[in-house]
């Protein structure tokens, strides 16, 4: 089972055998929790349900919490599935810990929310080139042309033109990070490179899909 929740904590580096220094991310992943068990079956797919983090009982919605007992664990915080190979052989109520999901060299994909900018204009969130700032330009910043005819087209802006808006807060996957190191005793997996998200954000951490597909 190569998946496991975390918090990211933030950014430092480590000195690898060469002394050379490698920038990691530090993630804190507490034990998880086996809530669920997806089968092909009952389903349709196969993916296992892990959980994370303390919640009081009262602030948990009474279904829930009936389905907490039913399995035997404590009410968790974080809810998350994953769809990977070896899900199936886990049971409900049993844990899932850091160092034996991973070990030093695995590549892995880490999914999380990125930061969220706020609204934001073409240049920032697409991209675009400024107009010109002399000659008594007066287009600077602004979108420009949206493409739009009166005769044709219909004279309407069509689906899926950049324009200004809401930038960041989206669910973003970074792609075959390495695993640096696995601290057991602290619950912590160091992975090479940046993760999506601020520090405090709940991440997913599994097994790279490339690899998944060169087993399969």
């Amino acid at each position: 089972m190569k998946g496991i929740i975390g918090i990211k904590v933030g950014m430092t580096q480590v000195f690898d055998d060469q002394g050379r220094a490698v920038p990691v991310t530090v993630i804190h992943t507490e034990p998880n929790r086996v809530l669920r068990i997806r089968t092909m079956d009952k389903d349709g797919y196969e993916a296992v349900q892990l959980g994370m983090g303390f919640i009081k009982p009262h602030k948990v919605a009474r279904p829930q919490l009936k389905d907490f007992e039913k399995i035997g664990v404590a009410p968790v915080r974080y809810v998350r599935e994953f769809r990977i190979p070896g899900a199936t052989d886990l049971q409900p109520g049993s844990e899932v810990r850091v160092e034996e999901a991973f070990v030093a060299g695995d590549i892995v994909d880490v999914t999380g929310t990125s930061k969220g900018k706020g609204f934001a204009g073409v240049i920032k969130r697409w991209g675009f080139r400024r107009g010109p700032t002399t000659h008594g330009s007066k287009y600077h910043r602004r979108v420009g042309s949206l493409g739009a005819r009166t005769s044709g087209g219909g004279g309407r802006v069509h689906p899926g033109r950049k324009m200004p808006g809401h930038k960041g807060h989206a669910r973003v996957t970074t792609l075959r990070l390495r695993v640096e190191r696995v601290d057991a005793e602290r619950n912590l997996l160091l992975v090479r490179g940046a993760v999506p998200g601020p520090r405090g954000s709940l991440v997913m951490v599994r097994d790279s899909v490339r690899n998944r597909k060169g087993a399969m």
